[in-house]
């Protein structure tokens, strides 16, 4: 035994402590001895401190102990006694403290709120569990409100609040739309931390009318959803769109378009905020923010880094995630919002708390009587928690005295304990963010030794390696340990022995004389006893010859050798490793006893080869290296298949079995990897080879199996990498003996084929598997479930047998079995078949229609009794077809469908049903044989829906201020058509966005004149009928107002402009004639564009034609094309690369309606200028006579006859309106007038851009008269003043002149 050092007695403190420590007991986890020992109670089990419990099921408030004796338990409820004998709602389960309240059987679990605490006891103390604080989950429905619906601008940020309701415990938020789909989300759109749901900027997609906030409590299984949100987004077209109707035509205005803004934090407002996390807990910051273009998110940490592999980021970067905080996470931690336009950014103070977490939890302490100990209990938290003892429960300031007892502070020190001290002691370290309580006893035992390793064990040892001779005991006090060797030997001491403190004997070198029995004997006070153990020493495991270094060349052959030499008594097993690993799984590789041998060395088999032998003590191994080298040039070599080989020799005859062996051809420098073993039966199939086995190309004899009744012949194959050899010559025939067949048929099989049959078939068997002549079939038969006898028949080599006379679909038990001439093969197994089926003798019943929709019914059916069936059961079948259309009654083709319903279903839906229709359908079931009477017709109708579109819409008769409209009915009303809903609206080049009018037109119209519209004027309508439903799909048609007499339109300035968001082309559009096109558009951008169309043939590769457009006027006309041809054609601006609008395909042909009204051809300008013309012919020949005369006419006469100005009618070189101006600047085409000409007064009329824009009148220039007012009839370069009177031009007037003079 090793000797007790003494302690000075100058240190009684650590005396004291090293006492504690080396006299307290460790108790061995043995079962049986902890059955027999007292122990103070120990809580096992116990529901959690915060318990939320499902309000409609039972509660069950765990609390579970074990000690010796077994403990009882009591609780408190709310610090009083909970007597639970008087509540007839609360059991507590046999041998536990478990509570069970009956809440399932009129108990309400709000009555059972409150803190519960669960105390065990026996005869050596108390022990007692947390405080268990019982709360029911609530899931309350969410308040009634009002929501607005929101309406955004395109670009600007929406947040939508959830608000859900105070649930226990909270929630879990989620948004999703009325099909239950959740909606998406992403940088732009995502959903906070506190269920809102955040629009950093919103797009037009963002519109929709269901946006909920849906509340899931998991508790109690249930979700609460909010009333859906309508979020509607103007983008900026639809804005102004919406401005433009409601202003005046006098308002000059424009919505500002979509800009681009820095970000601004959503959520956390402000710069700065703090948040308090617990120790342990996730630490969750968030910063969303609004702004455009999108926000990106960045978080750092002030003054360090954020901590690693702690560290996520969720919601898109939004949401900071830091798992398992601590102390040192504290800091201030910025989230930075950043745009193209700026960046915004947050500091958040983030402070760590900690609730009470152990450094030294108390322990269990089992001391022997007189003995010392302590109790030590100390935690850590943020504030720095307090420590509160326990004893058996009660306040340790108020709890029995015990004079072996003191506190001091987090420590109880006990000092010669006796047995009365035992007790449970409860440490409770607590702060403001929650507490810690532990039990741990005390438990003074007094008992004898006890050793508990088993008697007689026997240890084995390897010679000259450590041997541990177990002696676990127990005792109290604690045992003291000596060892013996042989019965009557000493007791065991010296260096060559190690003993240690568990009872264990230590033989740091065990030799061959070191086997024995070794006795333990342990003893303190109370006691003594002792057990025996045995000692076996071996010879260990030794490799005598190793594998050595080897080199080989490409495609030879290696061995190792592995030689060992181990105990008698015990068994080794060999492993053979490459490189550390598994030999790879390869037939070259060939483990033997003593060695391992490597065929056909390649390149990849250079490596480090291992032998390991194990036994049940030791393992030894040894290794070699195996290099592989090209082999040395040779000639070339010539591979080729293998000779076949010759010499075939059977031996060893048997009944079964025989042994073939060969000798190898030629291998012709390519080494056979294996050769193939065919057989021919001459006695069955002359002449045919089959298959038997093959062997690996080093083997050269196989023995092989036989089959009975069958004259065998064998030949070999041999195959390397380049092919197969010949077949060998035929060995001599063996036949071997008959006897009766081994297998019986396969895949036996018993389905009628009529009413009254049953048809067994089966595989019959090859002819080498007879075993024998006479090959013949018992084929056995009786019906299941009846006490009937087996009927067997002995039928001829055939595979099919028929019984007649069979009851309709009954299952039949079936057995085939082979039998020869020299009896039968085994036993066969039954299969169950049935007889022949009969179609279904009854439909189904209760035959029930429920329509769903206008589209969609659910038919119900009872199912028919299975013996009804007479076969087996594949479903049911229904027929159903349109009667008539309710809403024409008329009568047509009646095509009826099927739909199929596998299995005993007894329902079905029926789809794609015509609305407001009649239908009949009937129901059948079906089996193998086909399909049984049908159900009595059921009649079903299915509601109104709504109708599809008008078949057309035609628009005719255009006047100044009226169209025709023309439709016909929808080809599918589905119901009864109340009216038509028209819609229209003015569409042109101005942006003057005229009111959408809406009209409802009785069901049984089919005509409209439209009135009252505006003159030059295209419209779009939007046409669509409607049903009781609802309305139907819409039809558009645009058409064309003619231009008014007069030919020219004055707008009020900027009436209905909108200033444009940016620069574009839209909504080109094309009237082709034979040879011509007039072509227009809409232009949003800045004034004063220089516009180009550009056309070509469509398809074709060559290059756009391109024509300047005069002025910035919006339309234009291409001359010269060629009638019947398609166009290409594309409008851009000057000075804008790029910029163009997207092309437009259109065909010459007959002369179209267009938005241009060729004034050329109207009636009315014809009859003005005809009028005209007889107006200057009448005033040229007043003109010549006067001139004739001398005489002179007032200039009241002349300025009467410039009264009103003449229109000049379309110029012919580009089809657009001419400009109008004054005669007098027509007349400067040709010459300059002399001075003394007249400015004409008030004459000019500005262009507007509209479709029907005139051109400014041009000024004349001044007109020369003479005195009496007369025109000058000399035209010159110069400007003299002539004469006041007197002077009369020399010349006559020419009729252009006068003309000219004329205005």
């Amino acid at each position: 035994m090793m000797k007790k050092k003494s302690i000075p007695a100058s240190k009684p403190f650590l005396i004291l402590f090293l006492c504690q420590i080396i006299s307290a007991l460790d108790v061995p986890l043995d079962s049986k001895l902890l059955e027999e020992l007292s122990q103070p109670p120990t809580i096992t089990h116990q529901s959690p401190k915060d318990y939320i419990v499902d309000p409609r099921e039972n509660i069950v408030i765990q609390c579970e102990a074990k000690g010796k004796p077994p403990p009882s338990f009591s609780w408190t409820r709310n610090g009083t006694h909970f007597d639970i004998d008087k509540d007839a709602q609360v059991t507590m389960k046999p041998n536990s403290g478990t509570l069970v309240i009956n809440i399932m059987n009129g108990g309400k679990a709000e009555a059972y709120e409150g803190v519960y605490q669960c105390t065990a006891r026996n005869e050596r103390g108390a022990a007692i569990s947390n405080n268990i604080v019982i709360r029911p989950s609530r899931s309350p429905l969410w308040t009634k409100e009002k929501l607005e619906p929101h309406q955004v601008r395109e670009g600007d940020s929406l947040v939508l609040h959830c608000r859900p309701p105070v649930g226990l415990p909270p929630p879990i938020i989620f948004w999703m739309d009325n099909a239950f789909q959740r909606l998406p989300q992403s940088e732009r759109v995502s959903q906070g931390l506190n269920g809102d749901l955040y629009f950093s900027n919103v797009q037009p997609e963002d519109t929709r009318e269901d946006y909920i906030c849906y509340a899931r409590f998991n508790h109690t299984q249930t979700i609460q959803q909010k009333q859906p949100i309508s979020v509607k987004v103007f983008s900026m077209d639809s804005l102004n769109d919406t401005i433009a109707a409601n202003l005046s035509d006098t308002d000059i205005y424009g919505a500002k378009p979509v800009t681009e803004r820095q970000p601004v934090l959503l959520t956390p407002t402000g710069s700065t905020s703090t948040k308090v996390e617990l120790r342990g807990n996730v630490l969750l910051l968030e910063c969303i923010a609004a702004g455009l273009p999108t926000p990106v998110i960045r978080w750092i940490k002030e003054g360090g880094e954020l901590p690693a592999n702690r560290t996520f980021f969720e919601n898109f970067k939004k949401t900071l995630k830091i798992i398992d905080v601590s102390e040192a996470d504290s800091g201030n931690y910025k989230c930075i919002a950043r745009n193209t336009m700026g960046s915004v950014h947050h500091v958040i103070s983030v402070t760590v708390k900690a609730a009470p977490y152990w450094i030294t939890a108390p322990r269990n302490l089992v001391l022997s009587p007189g003995e010392d100990g302590t109790l030590i209990c100390r935690a850590n938290g943020n504030p720095k928690p307090s420590i509160s003892w326990l004893a058996n429960g009660v306040p340790i300031a108020i709890a029995p005295e015990d004079p072996s007892r003191k506190v001091d502070g987090d420590t109880i020190i006990f000092s010669h304990v006796q047995e009365r001290s035992s007790a449970v002691y409860q440490c409770n370290a607590s702060n403001e963010y929650g507490y810690l309580l532990a039990n741990a006893f005390v438990n003074v035992l007094a008992e004898p030794p006890r050793i508990l390793t088993p008697a007689n064990k026997l240890y084995q040892v390897i010679a000259d390696s450590p041997a541990l001779l177990d002696c676990a005991y127990f005792g109290s006090p604690k045992p003291e340990i000596e060892w013996f060797k042989g019965v009557k030997g000493s007791i065991l001491r010296g260096n060559e022995y190690v003993f240690h403190d568990n009872g264990t004997l230590e033989i740091p070198v065990a030799q061959k004389d070191s086997t024995g029995t070794y006795t333990c004997v342990a003893r303190n006070e109370l006691g003594k006893i002792q057990n025996e153990v045995h000692l076996e020493i071996k010879d260990p495991t030794m490799i005598i010859k190793q594998p050595e270094y080897k080199v080989v060349q490409r495609y030879g052959q290696v061995s190792f050798e592995c030689i060992i030499k181990h105990d008698s008594t015990l068994l080794p097993t060999v492993i053979w490793l490459k490189d550390n690993d598994e030999l790879p799984d390869d037939e070259r590789f060939l483990v033997g006893k003593d060695n391992l041998t490597i065929m056909n060395v390649t390149d990849k088999d250079d490596g480090t080869y291992t032998c390991i032998v194990n036994t049940t003590l030791d393992s030894v191994s040894a290794s070699a290296v195996l290099t592989v080298v090209a082999a040395p040039p040779t000639p070339a070599i010539i591979y080729a298949r293998p000779n076949p080989p010759f010499d075939l020799e059977l031996t060893g005859q048997l009944e079964r079995t025989i042994d073939l062996s060969w000798i190898p051809g030629d291998e012709n420098n390519s080494p056979i990897t294996h050769f193939v073993i065919e057989y021919e039966d001459g006695l069955h199939e002359p002449g045919v080879w089959h298959y038997q086995t093959e062997v690996p190309g080093t083997q050269t004899t196989v023995q092989l199996k036989l089959s009975p009744y069958v004259n065998y012949s064998f030949r070999v194959v041999a195959v390397n990498k380049i092919g197969r050899s010949q077949p060998s010559e035929p060995s001599e025939q063996y036949l071997t003996k008959s006897a009766s067949p081994d297998e019986n048929p396969a895949n036996v099989q018993g389905i009628g084929s009529e009413p009254d049959n049953l048809v067994i078939t089966w595989e019959s068997l090859k002819g080498f598997q007879s075993n024998g002549p006479g090959l013949q079939y018992k084929v056995s038969w009786r019906q299941k479930d009846v006490d009937d006898e087996w009927t067997s028949v002995i039928v001829a080599n055939v595979s099919k047998y028929i019984v007649s006379g069979t009851p309709t679909f009954v299952p039949y038990e079936i057995k085939v079995q082979a039998l020869n001439d020299l009896g039968y093969a085994p036993e066969p197994s039954e299969v169950i078949g049935h007889s022949g089926e009969d179609l279904p003798m009854v439909a189904p019943g209760n035959v029930q229609v429920h329509v769903i929709n206008s589209t969609l019914a659910k038919v119900h059916w009872d199912p028919v009794p299975l013996k009804t069936v007479r076969g087996h059961l594949q479903g049911y079948k229904v027929y159903y077809w349109k009667v008539q259309s309710l809403s024409r009654r008329s009568r047509r083709h009646v095509e009826k469908k099927i739909l199929t319903f596998r299995g005993n279903k007894t329902f079905g839906m029926l789809p794609g049903l015509e609305p407001y229709s009649s239908y009949k359908l009937n129901v059948r079931v079906v089996n193998g044989k086909g399909e049984g009477p049908a159900s009595p017709d059921k009649v079903f109708k299915t509601p109104e829906g709504v109708p599809s579109s008008p078949s057309y819409l035609k628009i005719t008769n255009p006047t100044l201020d009226s169209l025709t409209l023309e439709w016909g009915s929808p080809t599918h009303p589905n119901g009864v058509l109340t009216s038509y809903i028209l819609k229209f609206q003015p569409i042109n080049n101005t942006h003057e966005l005229g009111p959408l009018v809406e009209i409802r037109i009785p069901a049984n119209e089919s005509s409209l004149i439209l009135k009252n519209l505006n003159y030059s004027t295209r419209y779009k309508f939007y046409f669509n009928a409607q049903t009781s439903v609802g309305s139907g799909s819409q039809i558009t048609e645009e058409a064309v107002t003619i231009m008014d007499e007069a030919g020219i339109l004055h707008p009020a300035v900027g009436a209905g402009k909108v200033q444009p968001l940016y620069p574009r082309i839209r909504n080109v559009t094309t009237a082709a004639a034979e040879t011509y096109a007039n072509i227009s558009w809409e232009y949003e951008g800045p004034d004063h564009a220089n516009f180009y169309v550009e056309y070509g043939v469509a398809g074709s590769k060559e290059d756009w034609k391109k024509e300047i457009v005069n002025g910035s006027r919006s339309f234009f006309v291409l001359k010269g094309l060629t009638p019947g041809t398609a166009y290409k054609v594309r409008v851009g601006a000057e000075g804008l690369s790029g910029f163009r609008s997207s092309e437009d395909v259109f065909e010459t042909g007959p002369a179209m309606a267009s938005r241009q009204v060729d004034i050329a051809t109207q009636g009315w300008f014809i009859g003005l200028m005809c009028a005209v013309a007889l107006l200057i012919l009448i005033l040229l020949i007043v003109c010549f006579i006067r001139r004739n005369k001398g005489g002179k006419y007032p200039v009241k006469e002349k300025e009467d006859a410039h009264a009103d100005p003449e229109i000049q009618p379309m110029k012919e070189d580009d089809g657009t309106f001419g400009e109008y101006r004054s005669l007098e600047s027509d007349a400067e085409d040709h010459k300059p007038l002399k001075k003394g000409s007249r400015t004409p007064s008030d004459r000019t009329v500005k262009k507007e851009d509209s479709d029907d824009s005139l051109v400014d009148y041009g000024e004349g220039v001044n007109g020369q008269f003479n005195e009496d007012g007369s025109f000058i009839g000399q035209y010159s370069g110069k400007k003299e003043k002539e004469p006041a009177e007197g002077n009369e031009s020399s010349e006559a007037p020419s009729p252009v002149n006068a003309m000219n003079s004329f205005v």
